[in-house]
């Protein structure tokens, strides 16, 4: 499974995903569109963890399958998986960051995470650092918005949030630098995937197996559910003339 870091073109704006990935799943993809949309990003690379030190290794699919199945998922020209962390020999954030920028300085990196996590980020190691090493944005997620923003980094860095109107700059924002992003949420997640898979004592070639069948599974209801919610909204596009227009059902 390479890992090999490809140097991106001089001034890149690049968002990065970071996760265990167990399994990739369409809200992923959402994030990852959402973030080249609104941050007008080039690129978006997804950084499969070997093994994230706030979660328990039991259950855990062995890295080469996250990866697999992240690569099915991101079938986006600019969504890039990597699992660079193996090669960095870093397992916390702050480390992987300041790697990759000695690496790449010429790039324009931008940290993306949902907002369960910048309730929890308190308790990741360094995690000020995060912080000053490259601009932070926060993509909104039900139930988790309103403690996000109460949360001990939001306030720690209030000063530090930009209005979502300005966030196509936040790439080019000086550190620290963050903000708030809503988005139409997405019902996939990977708790979800995991519970729909067989159990098993531990994790073996199996578990890894049903696991991928069980990431298809769900990756594609997830879609046909968007596709549906596209037609449906399309239907709903007011006209020019400002009244609303339905369109005629497929037969």
């Amino acid at each position: 499974m390479p890992a090999v870091m490809v140097r991106p073109p001089r001034g890149r704006r690049i968002g990065l995903l970071g996760g265990s990935f167990n399994p990739a799943h369409e809200g992923h993809l959402h994030i990852s569109r959402a973030a080249l949309a609104k941050l007008r990003l080039d690129e978006v690379w997804w950084l499969v963890s070997p093994q994230n030190p706030l979660k328990p290794v039991r259950g855990m699919a062995a890295l080469a399958t996250r990866v697999r199945i992240a690569r099915e998922v991101a079938r986006h020209p600019c969504v890039r998986v990597t699992a660079i962390e193996a090669e960095l020999g870093t397992t916390h954030t702050a480390a992987t960051l300041k790697r990759l920028i000695e690496r790449v300085p010429d790039a324009r990196f931008v940290w993306l995470m949902g907002a369960d996590n910048l309730i929890q980020i308190s308790r990741w190691h360094d995690w000020r650092a995060i912080f000053a090493s490259v601009p932070v944005a926060v993509f909104a997620r039900p139930t988790y918005s309103l403690r996000a923003l109460a949360s001990d980094a939001a306030r720690r860095f209030a000063s530090a949030r930009i209005p979502e109107t300005a966030a196509g700059a936040l790439a080019d924002a000086r550190p620290p630098a963050w903000a708030f992003l809503r988005i139409r949420p997405s019902a996939a997640s990977a708790t979800a995937i995991r519970a729909r898979a067989p159990r098993h004592a531990t994790r073996n070639k199996a578990q890894d197996e049903d696991l991928v069948k069980a990431a298809e599974r769900i990756v594609e209801t997830t879609r046909t559910i968007t596709a549906k919610t596209r037609r449906q909204t399309k239907r709903r596009e007011p006209s020019r003339d400002g009244r609303r227009r339905k369109l005629p059902r497929r037969a």
